[in-house]
């Protein structure tokens, strides 16, 4: 998540704010004014890392997780220069941009020049949408909490290294407030019964990275890794 040198605006979700009683304790290790301070989430190899038991797969699904973990996902999309899933973006080393309009949320990843739009007018999601990447995504604000439904997902959408993935059937929410000053808690719920046995729920949350920008980081660009695949 990336914010602009020299402050200080109010409102939306990615501008900062003064917050009189942070409701969180302070991480020594996120220093928002430090841009090398950049680094992957636990999640990203694993994004039910946190949840007793794990992700509740469903049974056909285990044994390609445990292929995918085993050849370190020699057929990951990722490595192969294809867009991340918005959940998978959220874990990696790479920066996004939000962009808050009054009826319309812009992700910017700087990977690929990728992006996500969620409409933030609250309207209904469309009964038979064309499955994408990023899906469709519809919002409306409950108190100081967005909230984001998307539908509308392609079938095995990876969404962590090891290989989980989401189907044509998933239905994710994503509950997003700034507790503080540089930090967005992001608790998302993943309803895909073709995938798991039962919805599950994980934090995914972002911090502020101020003085920097997005940079150019197009993949297929000095590409090495699919030769020492073959």
């Amino acid at each position: 998540m990336t914010g602009e040198p020299n402050m200080p605006r109010t409102g939306g979700l990615s501008s900062p704010k003064e917050a009189a009683s942070p409701r969180q304790q302070p991480n020594p290790n996120d220093n928002a004014g430090d841009p090398s301070n950049i680094r992957a989430s636990r999640q990203m190899a694993n994004i039910g890392v946190d949840l007793p038991g794990g992700l509740p797969y469903q049974p056909w699904l285990v044994p390609i997780v445990k292929q995918r973990t085993d050849n370190l996902a020699i057929d990951d999309p990722h490595i192969r220069c294809m867009p991340d899933n918005f959940l998978r973006a959220y874990g990696l080393p790479h920066l996004l941009k939000f962009v808050h309009t009054p009826n319309l949320l812009l992700i910017l990843n700087e990977v690929n020049a990728g992006y996500r739009q969620v409409f933030t007018d609250g309207r209904p999601l469309p009964e038979d949408p064309n499955p994408s990447w990023q899906g469709y995504s519809s919002a409306k604000w409950s108190g100081d909490t967005l909230v984001i439904d998307t539908i509308g997902l392609r079938n095995d959408t990876w969404i962590d290294w090891n290989g989980s993935v989401l189907t044509e059937a998933a239905k994710v929410r994503e509950q997003i407030r700034r507790p503080d000053f540089g930090h967005l808690e992001v608790q998302v719920t993943v309803d895909d019964p073709k995938a798991y046995t039962k919805p599950w729920t994980v934090m995914l949350n972002q911090r502020i990275v101020v003085d920097t920008d997005l940079i150019d980081e197009i993949c297929l660009e000095n590409e090495q890794s699919l030769q020492h695949l073959k």
